[in-house]
């Protein structure tokens, strides 16, 4: 017997939680390679707002643009789909018990893919990764893991 799946939009107009995560993982590759949309539209011959509309998740990605923009961006087409959470792929239902509005902590980041989005941060890797000396870059990064740990 074949399942039949509804789509996981909640309301109609709203992007599919699937469309906005592959988008974002779009977004990040292509900061992380330092593209900048533009770039990226003229070398898969779109324009950045279809780019951009690829990123927020407003348009759906093909397969074909999808496994296009993977050779583009040096990834295996499975990197879109990685790290996906687990309420994008499932029908939403009310909150269990972890998901009942604890208050977060002021100043912290919502969640680790927000931290990974941030342009500071991808500036921080971007920077790291241009230390070519292994040694000194293990001892920023041990400096950096060190002052993480200090008491605020």
């Amino acid at each position: 017997m074949v399942e039949v799946f509804k789509t996981s939009r909640k309301r109609e107009g709203q992007p599919d939680p699937v469309d906005i995560h592959v988008g974002a993982r779009l977004r990040l590759r292509r900061n992380l390679t330092g593209l900048s949309q533009e770039q990226l539209g003229k070398a898969s011959g779109l324009t950045f707002q279809q780019i951009q509309k690829y990123e927020h998740g407003a348009n759906r990605i093909s397969a074909s643009r999808l496994y296009q923009m993977a050779r583009l961006l040096d990834v295996p087409v499975a990197y879109f789909f990685e790290e996906m959470p687990l309420e994008a792929t499932m029908p939403e239902t009310g909150p269990g018990f972890g998901e009942t509005g604890q208050a977060q902590i002021e100043g912290m980041p919502q969640s680790d893919n927000e931290v990974l989005h941030r342009r500071e941060t991808l500036e921080l890797i971007r920077a790291y990764y241009r230390i070519t000396d292994p040694k000194q870059r293990r001892k920023i990064y041990e400096l950096i893991k060190s002052m993480a740990e200090l008491p605020a």
